[in-house]
């Protein structure tokens, strides 16, 4: 089985308070923002992600910043092909991942986003998914080959090179490209030419079905790489038990905005494949799988933030390693606040979390073990 992966979430936004974020007036300087990837680093996190949006600071130059302030810390950029020729990309990503000798990673996300506002003018779905196949094709490409030359639909490069190449180090010669979407056409495109595909926080079932559906992809498509691996992006709200977590999970969503305004906010991301399918969960119940919380989604929470893991440490420990059974390798949790969370869920659930080779190991008669025993305390039992 591979090697978990667990990253948190850095706010790189254009206002504070990002979903119930301490707000603070530098809360996107250098300083702060590097104090997120310290502690990032100080807890057990082997790097964070970093949103892409055209409102918010430049995600590749924070990334940049935050890998030269740091030691280990990994930025996972999120970037999207409508802000960048794949030569230009390629380019910038090898050079920063030579500097930071092999701690860049990708993030590519094909979602729209303000496309006038830059100049994109590939807004229909199947041609962004069209163009980013393409676009993740070439950087390939660029990264592994002396000399590219293409010519096809969205791109064209003659005789391209690279001035400095991605670090290598035993079987890593390149930055992992994470890539999301849950259409169609976005599957099929992870299936061709991604590393990891990301998930929501969907059911056990629906993310077990999307593996199976996207390894028999794999195969349709012919995939010339490694192996497809798998990823969960998902807020956790964890305390020492199971009620204090659920205490604050459920004041939370009775404190945000009401229904109205969240049938509105749903209606305009129907285009979202993704995004509709998290907001359905909350048709089949409050509570899925015992720890998917599904409320937020009804009343407006957004993408890693519209279903939330609720419950103890011991609890969310065994669902994440339960989506890890199913084929999930690479984990990027958050909560808010997030300087406060880092270290809270850095601290007290990664320690519990399964790992290979020489990390802490914890046994699954341990976690049923703590689980049950917390149950028992709180008179769940």
């Amino acid at each position: 089985m591979t090697e978990p992966k667990y990253l948190w979430y850095i706010p790189n936004q254009a206002r504070p308070g990002h979903r119930g974020d301490e707000v603070r007036a530098d809360h996107n300087s250098l300083d702060t923002l590097t104090e997120h990837a310290r502690a990032v680093e100080a807890n057990g996190w082997e790097g964070a992600l970093l949103g892409t949006g055209w409102t918010r600071p430049d995600t590749f130059t924070v990334g940049t910043a935050l890998a030269a302030r740091t030691e280990t810390f990994q930025p996972l950029i999120a970037a999207r092909p409508g802000y960048w020729h794949p030569a230009n990309f390629a380019a910038a990503t090898a050079t920063l991942d030579h500097l930071s000798r092999g701690r860049a990673l990708i993030n590519i996300v094909s979602g729209t986003d303000s496309a006038s506002a830059y100049g994109d003018t590939v807004i229909e779905r199947s041609e962004r998914y069209a163009r980013t196949q393409e676009f993740i094709h070439l950087v390939r490409r660029l990264w592994t080959e002396d000399a590219v030359t293409y010519d096809g639909r969205f791109y064209t490069l003659n005789d391209a090179t690279l001035g400095a190449r991605p670090f290598a180090v035993g079987e890593r010669t390149q930055p992992t490209l994470y890539f999301g979407g849950a259409s169609a056409e976005a599957e099929r495109v992870a299936a061709a030419e991604a590393d990891v595909q990301l998930f929501w926080g969907e059911t056990y079932a629906a993310v077990a079905e999307r593996i199976a559906r996207l390894r028999a992809l794999s195969a349709e498509v012919g995939r010339a790489h490694a192996p497809l691996e798998f990823g969960l992006r998902v807020t956790v709200v964890v305390r020492e038990t199971s009620d204090e977590a659920w205490s604050v999970a459920r004041a939370r969503v009775a404190g945000m905005h009401d229904e109205n305004q969240a049938k509105v906010w749903r209606e305009n991301h129907r285009q979202s494949v993704g995004q509709d399918r998290l907001v359905a969960l909350a048709d089949e119940g409050d509570v899925l799988d015992d720890v998917l919380y599904t409320a937020p989604g009804r009343l407006g929470g957004q993408g890693a933030g519209t279903t939330w893991l609720v419950g103890s440490f011991a609890e969310v420990a065994a669902a994440l390693d339960r989506y890890r059974s199913l084929g999930v390798s690479h984990f990027i949790l958050s909560d808010t606040p997030y300087l406060t969370e880092v270290e809270r869920v850095g601290q007290n659930l990664l320690p519990l979390l399964e790992r290979d080779g020489a990390g802490a190991t914890v046994t699954e008669g341990d976690r049923i073990e703590r689980v049950e025993s917390e149950r028992v305390g709180a008179g769940l039992g």
